[in-house]
């Protein structure tokens, strides 16, 4: 995704972050980006990025990403996780399992540090891979905060509110955290209806640079502050997670 306001250099993404926390964000899902601008999982530039936000928004939980993007392996994605030790860290079970058994390495790397790990989950398969590690205690059992990820980036696909409802069925109790996010333009609208269902959400230029009328946001910030009002009218507290990039 490209847009102007897309926050790339330590700057920017600190410059983003302050913005976020201005429009009511409380949490931070971090992204960050090599000298050529392509996504990246270095640690020793992860943690370069940490410091630089624990100076400039010490009051917002940062959350890494482990995510392949495509580009690593999940020796690398484990590596990240044992260098860093994060606070916070999304994981997605569907890259983990491409090397099973690197799978409880992973889990019990997070576990040791006390890393809060959210599973991505993008479809029901996913959520049914999470049972199975949960159910043969490769992931354990206190690990239950979830990412739910509707619509998706490649091939192109818009989030619709309609997603949501084979979910809210297929989690019962087990999950009692989840958060939605929404590729696509509706991703307000899809983030009104999870939070009109007691869910929380995360909101950013990862998943959607539009407006609800399909027009460019102007920034990350812009969009959360929607978000934020839309909550409040819900009395709902702020939102969860809220990506500077």
């Amino acid at each position: 995704m490209h847009h102007p306001a897309l926050p790339i250099t330590l700057s920017q993404i600190c410059d983003t972050a302050r913005a976020c926390h201005t429009a009511g964000a409380d949490a931070l899902h971090l992204h960050i980006r090599d000298d050529a601008g392509l996504h990246t999982l270095d640690p020793e530039r992860y943690r370069d990025t940490l410091a630089a936000l624990q100076d400039t928004v010490p009051m917002l939980d940062v959350q890494i990403t482990t995510e392949a993007a495509g580009l690593f392996d999940v020796a690398t994605q484990l590596n990240t996780l044992r260098s860093l030790r994060p606070a916070a860290a999304s994981i997605s079970v569907r890259e983990i399992m491409r090397t099973p058994p690197l799978a409880p390495e992973v889990y019990a790397t997070a576990a040791e540090a006390n890393t809060l790990v959210q599973h991505i989950l993008y479809d029901l398969n996913d959520l049914k891979t999470l049972r199975g590690l949960l159910d043969r205690g490769t992931i354990p059992s206190q690990m239950r905060d979830i990412l739910i990820v509707l619509g998706q980036y490649t091939p192109a696909r818009d989030a619709t509110i309609a997603e949501l409802i084979p979910w809210q069925a297929a989690l019962g109790d087990d999950f009692p955290n989840w958060t939605v996010c929404a590729f696509g333009p509706q991703e307000h609208a899809v983030a009104c209806a999870a939070l009109a269902a007691g869910r929380d959400v995360r909101i950013g230029f990862e998943n959607n640079l539009h407006r609800p009328d399909h027009t460019p946001a102007r920034d990350n910030a812009e969009n959360i502050a929607r978000t934020v009002a839309a909550a409040k009218a819900l009395g709902r507290p702020l939102l969860r997670e809220s990506p500077p990039s």
